[in-house]
């Protein structure tokens, strides 16, 4: 069963059952009739294949896969906040709030804009809030907007995880995990994983979606990504403000070395501060643990940072820069290890040693299906082998 199928009303109708055991409570919870509540149930078992209750004299007594579905079913209708929204509301919402537009949203779901202007209206006034402001051929989500378009992301996460592990119980091969990859964990770290994940779970697909940290951590809040790899974000030994709401696992200690192009001025010479500061630099952006470690390398030295004239956080990029010009960097060797065996690229050490943390970031309090905990699982694993 597919989350776009889901009838939010008639998951509530069974979180409920769950809850207290008996329809007619169940029923008076979430403003059913009975026959309304025992219908809603009923269409969710033909959906799932499944029967989630045993009936008898003593009321309704949880299933195995009931008992499964439950936390998840209760997690997602708190993060959806209100029982009058219904899934056609939050999967138009949530797809015009990613599009920026009712005309991309409408291409991306098949839906007509008249339809998906209808279900967000109806939306807007059963929460009575105001969700998005028109600006001209685009929306933009107003602040309760933002806040419903994470709370209804999360939720979808959790029905997804939900139906993932009724499936296991089932014996189907279901399930599917969304790895955020900052550019480190792209080298080897997470290619091993995946081979040897792919290898034990063949039923559970991998997306892998690549980009820097601003650019996945509001996917991750959101629900649409459920881990993401790469360099922690610690400053001075403290854990920044802003990911109050993320858990950091470290796992494993990488050490940037100076990269360069093979013959360049520099191997032959000293790596002094003064040295270094004579040649261009290629860094990434400003707000990124690697950009901290160079500037602190530099003062280190004895020199203040120069002037980045390059910005760039694509390996690929910054390879064919250094390949063609007096430039330098500081990258991990393991992401460079093709060039550097070929011998068209070289590495220094730097004259003060930089360590950088790489591990897992996931939603705080985030509850893993068995299978993402395998992927976890095999994540500490790969990386206590060496291939990091």
């Amino acid at each position: 069963m597919a989350t776009h199928a889901i009838n939010i009303r008639h998951i509530a109708a069974f979180a409920a059952t769950v809850r207290h055991g008996s329809v007619t409570r169940a029923a008076r919870a979430v403003n059913l009739t009975q026959p309304a509540l025992t219908q809603a149930i009923a269409r969710l078992e033909a959906d799932l294949g499944c029967a989630l209750f045993e009936r008898g004299p003593a009321g309704m007594t949880p299933t195995e896969p009931a008992l499964l579905l439950a936390p998840r079913a209760e997690a997602a209708i708190a993060q959806v906040g209100s029982p009058r929204v219904t899934g056609t509301q939050v999967r138009a919402f949530l797809a015009l709030a990613r599009a920026g537009s009712y005309a991309v949203a409408a291409e991306a779901t098949g839906l007509s804009s008249a339809s998906l202007h209808r279900a967000v209206a109806d939306l807007s006034v059963a929460l009575g809030q105001r969700l998005v402001d028109r600006r001209g051929r685009s929306v933009a989500l107003t602040p309760a907007g933002e806040r419903r378009a994470r709370g209804f992301g999360l939720a979808m996460a959790e029905l997804r995880s939900g139906l993932a592990e009724v499936a296991a119980w089932q014996g189907k091969a279901a399930g599917r995990l969304v790895v955020g990859a900052m550019p480190l964990s792209r080298a080897r770290w997470l290619p091993e994983t995946i081979l040897r994940f792919a290898a034990r779970h063949p039923g559970v697909d991998v997306a892998v979606v690549e980009g820097s940290h601003a650019e996945l951590s509001g996917p991750l809040r959101d629900g649409e990504v459920d881990l993401m790899l790469g360099a922690l974000r610690t400053i001075g030994g403290r854990e920044a403000s802003s990911l109050d709401d993320l858990a950091q696992e470290a796992v494993f200690e990488d050490s940037p070395a100076l990269v360069m192009r093979a013959g360049h001025p520099l191997l032959a010479g000293a790596t002094d501060g003064a040295a270094l500061a004579r040649f261009p630099w290629i860094l990434p952006a400003s707000d990124t643990p690697l950009r901290h470690y160079w500037e602190g390398m530099m003062r280190a030295a004895g020199v203040e940072p120069p002037h980045v004239g390059i910005e760039c956080g694509s390996v690929l990029t910054v390879r064919q820069l250094l390949l063609g010009s007096d430039a330098l960097t500081l990258l991990s060797p393991a992401q460079l290890a093709v060039e550097l065996q070929a011998g068209v690229l070289a590495t220094l050490p730097p004259p003060v040693p930089v360590m950088r943390t790489i591990g897992i970031t996931t939603r705080e309090g985030w509850r893993p299906t068995a299978p993402q905990a395998a992927f976890v699982a095999l994540l500490r694993e790969v990386a206590a082998e060496g291939f990091a």
